[in-house]
């Protein structure tokens, strides 16, 4: 029986805390919340012993896979194409007309518009294209192989992007169901593509109607 990708957002940034739109790498640190969600992440992945803990180049990344692996004894493997949407000119911007913007743009991919972007940022297709060939492989090599879990320290808007594409999540329950620091969505690779069977705290099979989360423009 194959594994899941469990795609993990990391713990609370000082970015977060100031509501910023902090995507550049290497990024924003963790907080000494952030820290302790971190371990509690790992605490939390004990019980499914994964195989492999993946982070993005970022440094709230990095940082969360390290504490985390310390409960399950795994270095973190650290990968290109799996950090956040790209912001271009919102870059570092906290006030609520950036934020709506960015927003806007995000509802956009969900509905269909994959090509839409905020000025100078990425569009979908541009974070899709670096994201998805990182998960062909951590299938084909880990989780088709018969390893176990694979978990991916990620950022929150990549997550539900690449989650809801992948498992055909529908668009208005991404759209609203935003995840808190360290939540986590699980995909488990089925024949012909992937099953989306977890989103935070909400189980498959997923409903427009459904709302939870936090109010975080990059969750």
């Amino acid at each position: 029986m194959s594994g899941r990708l469990i795609l993990a957002r990391h713990g609370q940034t000082v970015a977060n805390v100031a509501r910023r739109l902090d995507t550049k790498l290497p990024g924003a640190e963790l907080t000494e919340l952030g820290v302790e969600q971190a371990r509690t992440l790992g605490k939390n992945l004990v019980e499914r012993t994964p195989s492999l803990l993946v982070a993005s180049q970022a440094l709230r990344a990095r940082q969360t896979a390290d504490h985390a692996g310390a409960a399950v004894s795994l270095e973190t493997s650290v990968r290109e194409g799996v950090h956040e949407v790209q912001v271009g000119e919102l870059e570092d911007r906290s006030d609520e007309e950036s934020h709506k913007l960015f927003m806007k743009v995000y509802e956009e991919w969900h509905n269909g518009d994959l090509r839409a972007r905020v000025p100078g940022g990425e569009s979908a297709l541009d974070v899709l294209d670096r994201y998805l060939p990182v998960l062909d492989s951590l299938r084909s090599d880990y989780l088709d192989a018969g390893s176990g879990d694979v978990v991916v320290v990620s950022h929150g808007a990549a997550i539900r992007l690449v989650a809801a594409y992948l498992g055909k999540v529908p668009a208005g329950f991404a759209i609203t169901n935003h995840l808190a620091n360290t939540e986590t969505v699980e995909l488990a690779p089925v024949s012909g593509g992937w099953e989306c069977v977890r989103w935070g705290s909400f189980l498959a099979p997923f409903h427009d109607t459904a709302r939870g989360g936090v109010d975080d423009p990059m969750g």
